[in-house]
């Protein structure tokens, strides 16, 4: 039976032959990719539109409000900042610091 450390190093071994043959594999691949895009006049835009895939996450809401001391931006959505509950305890509203 092989010890402990025997394996490792096989482990190892195997690793960079596994490494070895997806860079090679991946070579061929890119260049059947290149190749089948050439024939048919392919370009990378056609394949990666700009907008496809996007996804708007939480959070990336446009700012609506804006704190007028500090700048931090407030979408209106979500938890109230600090800010706002600072703004409120002066007497003044949210629409005070509404960014047109």
């Amino acid at each position: 039976m092989s010890s402990y450390q025997e394996l490792m190093s096989q482990i190892e071994g195997l690793k960079r032959q596994a490494e070895g043959a997806r860079k090679q594999e991946m070579a061929g691949a890119v260049a059947e990719i290149r190749r089948i895009m050439a024939d048919y006049g392919i370009e990378p835009s056609d394949l990666f539109p700009a907008r496809a895939g996007k996804i708007k996450r939480a959070g990336s809401g446009i700012v609506k409000y804006r704190d007028p001391i500090t700048g931090q931006g407030w979408s209106g959505r979500g938890r109230r900042p600090g800010w706002v509950a600072n703004l409120e305890a002066q007497g003044k509203t949210i629409e005070d610091c509404r960014v047109s």
